[in-house]
């Protein structure tokens, strides 16, 4: 495989700076940073991101998580391993990340579900978090970054 183009944060090295304080900021709302991690997974894996699917796996076994837990994910309705905050993060990030896919994008009963377990800063961060890692799926997908390259 080879990439159609550096990744455009690499060519505008304004737009990196930017994206890392983004992504920096979600780290502030109180939300576990395993949390942030596992949403992180989740949407690359919704986005096809191999690059982010790949880093944030790596990411995560470094910091500890399990195998089962990495495995089920994407299945995480139906696995035991999550908590109830991680389970109310993860369909937020769901609905955040597939915005074009219903009338309601975001409905209530999600959302009500996040502010079960975040506060407004929590929150906040989930959703920082969230478009984040939704900007890095899109350049490394319209660029076909290579897996493995970046990380």
């Amino acid at each position: 495989m080879q990439s159609r183009m550096s990744n455009p944060v690499m060519i505008i090295p304004e737009a990196m700076q930017a994206l890392q304080a983004l992504s920096t900021s979600a780290e502030e709302g109180g939300v576990p940073s395993e949390t942030i991690a596992l949403i992180q997974l989740r949407a690359s894996q919704i986005n096809g991101c191999s690059v982010c699917v790949g880093g944030h796996c790596r990411i995560l076994k470094k910091a500890g998580e399990t195998e089962e837990r990495l495995f089920a994910v994407a299945a995480w309705r139906d696995a035991p391993y999550f908590t109830d905050a991680e389970r109310a993060a993860l369909a937020l990030t769901e609905a955040v990340t597939r915005i074009s896919d219903r009338a309601d994008p975001v409905p209530d009963e999600i959302w009500a579900g996040a502010a079960q377990h975040y506060d407004e800063k929590g929150l906040a961060s989930l959703l920082i978090a969230i478009a984040s890692i939704n900007v890095w799926n899109r350049f490394n997908v319209a660029t076909k970054q290579v897996a493995g390259a970046a990380w």
